[in-house]
């Protein structure tokens, strides 16, 4: 499945309850387009026990991420379409703890969902982040790679730095978001998002995912990006943030909370052997 063409395989464990081998290891080997299946990631459906159904997700090198909005998305589709959840609106249980999706129904089948992704962590602490722990980094000078950058730091459940540019088209995104993942401030790594602002109301992002490397969409850097934004004065706190592979319409509403709104797509099911 797909949200914005961030793409993941989702293996159904929903009434085994139980992960029969090793989730890491098959995520690089099911992850790789050329021997594999090809995708970002292995997100697994499993039962919850704080909440219906919980989503472990795992990036294309192995490690375990807390979240992922274009993956929650597609999730909730699929548990809603498989009749796990019956109500539209449902607790999802996560690394980041529990968050809410409500799917948009047409014709029987799930075309967009909205998910609550609680309240973004602000504080150095929050987002594991070297520093004073209650510190927030917002417009902070930061120096890497021989560049003197200025970042804003939000976790939606887990690690992203912001920097805001003139063009994302002029930069390099591998080149400093790998230098950026990696580097000492950021203990477990962090997602990297650069973003520029065509209006109050409209981002472009481009994102450099902990763990996967360039992908076409990031749910939790849109939101975190959106977030940044209204921090920083340079944006309102409801936008509609450009990303490769579309569009996600994102709101920071008054209960303090990340609301993200999206399309969710199946591509295929199958059969796959571990080797």
């Amino acid at each position: 499945m797909r949200g914005l063409g961030n793409d993941y395989v989702y293996v159904d464990l929903y009434r085994e309850g139980v992960i029969p081998w090793d989730p890491a290891a098959l995520s690089r080997e099911i992850s790789d387009r050329h021997f594999g299946v090809g995708s970002d990631g292995l997100i697994l459906i499993l039962p919850g026990d704080k909440a219906p159904v919980r989503m472990r997700m795992f990036n294309a090198d192995g490690s375990e991420g807390e979240m992922c909005g274009n993956g929650i998305r597609c999730f909730a589709k699929y548990v809603f379409e498989q009749g796990y959840v019956t109500e539209p609106e449902f607790s999802v249980e996560t690394g980041a703890g529990i968050v809410r999706p409500r799917v948009e129904v047409e014709g029987g089948r799930v075309t967009r969902v909205r998910v609550d992704m609680g309240a973004p962590r602000l504080a150095r602490g929050e987002i594991l982040m070297t520093g004073p722990p209650e510190e927030r980094v917002v417009d902070q000078p930061f120096r890497v790679g021989g560049q003197d950058l200025l970042i804003t730091a939000v976790s939606m459940g887990n690690p992203h730095c912001v920097i805001f540019v003139d063009d994302v088209a002029e930069v390099d995104v591998p080149g400093l978001g790998s230098r950026i993942e990696t580097d000492p401030a950021f203990p477990r790594r962090t997602n990297v998002e650069f973003v520029q602002v065509l209006s109050r109301k409209e981002l472009v992002m481009r994102v450099w995912e902990r763990g996967s490397g360039i992908t076409l969409a990031c749910g939790t850097g849109a939101c975190a990006s959106a977030v940044a934004a209204a921090l920083t004065g340079r944006a309102g706190r409801q936008v509609r943030v450009h990303l490769l592979g579309g569009s996600l319409d994102i709101e920071w509403a008054e209960d303090d909370h990340v609301y993200m709104t999206g399309p969710a797509v199946e591509v295929f099911r199958g059969v796959y052997d571990p080797r």
